[in-house]
């Protein structure tokens, strides 16, 4: 994919460097959290005994049958089948639904397995990226950040983007982020123009 800068960034190679391989989340439903930060969790069983184990998937959506059925092809060509239900909570960005979810998009599934190989999925993040850089460049609604010797655009979006600064509460005032920072990004990736949507910027950490 490509930024505004140019720079090339293989869609695979990006989001299993931004930890989207292999994750695997814990926390409040019998499965486990469905927070962002869930996404990027250390294992742990599921926390009720009668849940089976937990199934993962991750990769890109290459089709989607009656609006729920994701067809996914994963980081190492293995094929993978994620039901979404009215269950099933859905992260872009923000909490959605499936009506967001695209051919194109990455995706990191966490489910049951049915006996036919379907994830029954209980939590979808979509497009989702956990990413340490390097704050380049300061704009009104975007900062340039450098990554794995290129660059991406991080995009700030008014009610969606905050900032923690040293360990601080959250907030949505992003002018303490200085250029040359080192900072962590959780955010969206954006498959049509290869910026990320920013969630969070953590700097001073």
């Amino acid at each position: 994919m490509n930024d505004a800068t140019g720079s090339t960034f293989d869609r695979r190679r990006f989001l299993s460097a931004s930890a989207l391989g292999g994750a695997t989340v814990v926390g409040a439903t019998a499965l486990g959290a469905v927070d962002p930060d869930a996404a990027f969790a250390a294992p742990t069983p599921p926390l009720d005994p009668a849940v089976a184990a937990t199934s993962f998937a991750e990769g890109l959506i290459t089709g989607i049958d009656g609006g729920t059925l994701l067809h996914v092809k994963g980081s190492y060509g293995e094929r993978h089948r994620i039901q979404l239900t009215n269950a099933t909570s859905v992260w872009k960005l923000h909490p959605t639904t499936a009506a967001d979810v695209e051919t194109g998009d990455g995706l990191y599934a966490r489910g049951l397995e049915m006996p036919d190989g379907t994830i029954a999925a209980d939590a979808v993040w979509v497009n989702i990226v956990n990413l340490d850089v390097t704050v380049r460049g300061i704009g009104k609604d975007r900062l340039a950040l450098g990554y794995h010797g290129g660059e991406l655009i991080g995009r700030i979006v008014p009610g969606r983007s905050t900032a923690s600064y040293a360990g601080a509460a959250l907030t949505d005032d992003l002018s303490g982020v200085r250029m040359g920072q080192h900072a962590l990004v959780l955010g969206a990736w954006r498959p049509k123009d290869g910026a990320v949507d920013i969630a969070r910027i953590t700097v001073g950490h």
